[in-house]
């Protein structure tokens, strides 16, 4: 019976990997920023009879953290499973991004996984065990999309750090592993913070088109009860490699790319994105005089 904290638990992965463990007997710890956003979680987990606790925990907050950490050590000394689900996204091209929401994706993806590490690992050193799991995305291993430049950078922080992690706390007996998930059920886009375009946009055109086609990939998102599954599975097996990527399809993107230089793909990119939403718009053009 482990004792597992799971941030980010009110949609998604993130609920769908605390039911996963409850299924199996451990002590769950499900946070969230928000627990008013609870209600599907309860439900669930009382139809099928499983003990889950809610905790409240704004990742971007380090009393928070701090409290929710406490809270589960306080109940059975170390948490055993620490799973770094909590995440936002923000499309938006590069030259017309607001920087205050740009930070916000970096503060909770990046950062925020940062600070339940950083407030875990005591009691995981001196117990001399534990699994810190941090979910970043596919989208970390392949060329970045266009408009997706934060979230991605953001994911990609988050794998470096995993690797330099999971070197630094392996002699003190805990493992890292870094999982990778395809395109999965989730609210993450639906809740995405977008910007608000002028009519005079130049990217504004474009940016709708490829937003048409990520919407219509994302009609054949697979369930993420697939994800919770693979990672209870990666804290269960100790020969799981640190970057785990979760999702045929994912899996098979990542071969698709392997080897292929970003002038190479993205053409083919461009050219499935016009199969599904249509041509790219073209620019606008320059004003005159």
């Amino acid at each position: 019976m482990a004792a597992v904290l799971i941030t980010g638990c009110s949609s998604g992965i993130g609920l769908e990997t605390a039911l996963a463990f409850a299924r199996k007997g451990d002590r769950v710890h499900a946070s969230m920023r928000n627990p008013a956003k609870a209600d599907g979680l309860r439900e669930r987990a009382r139809a099928e009879g499983l003990d889950i606790e809610v905790l409240t925990l704004d990742v971007t907050d380090d009393a928070s953290v701090t409290a929710a950490v406490r809270t589960v050590e306080e109940r059975h000394g170390a948490i055993d499973v620490l799973v770094n689900n909590a995440g936002v996204d923000y499309t938006s091209a590069v030259e017309a991004a607001s920087f205050e929401q740009a930070r916000a994706v970096m503060e909770t993806n990046y950062w925020g996984a940062l600070r339940t590490i950083r407030a875990v690992l005591p009691a995981m050193r001196a117990r001399g065990n534990g699994v810190i799991v941090n979910v970043s995305s596919l989208a970390a291993r392949i060329w970045a999309v266009p408009y997706g430049g934060f979230y991605t950078s953001s994911k990609v922080a988050l794998g470096a750090a995993s690797e330099a992690l999971s070197a630094e706390v392996q002699p003190f007996g805990i493992r890292v592993v870094c999982v990778e998930p395809g395109a999965f059920a989730s609210q993450i886009h639906e809740n995405a913070a977008k910007r608000v375009s002028s009519e005079d946009d130049p990217y504004a055109a474009d940016e709708a088109w490829l937003a048409r086609f990520l919407s219509r990939m994302g009609e054949g998102a697979g369930d993420s009860r697939e994800a919770a599954e693979a990672i209870v599975a990666a804290v269960e097996n100790p020969a799981t490699p640190l970057h785990t990527v979760i999702g045929k399809e994912a899996e098979m993107a990542l071969e698709f790319t392997r080897g292929v230089s970003y002038e190479e793909w993205l053409p083919q990119f461009v050219q499935q994105a016009e199969s599904m939403a249509g041509p790219r718009p073209a620019p606008k053009a320059r004003p005159q005089g």
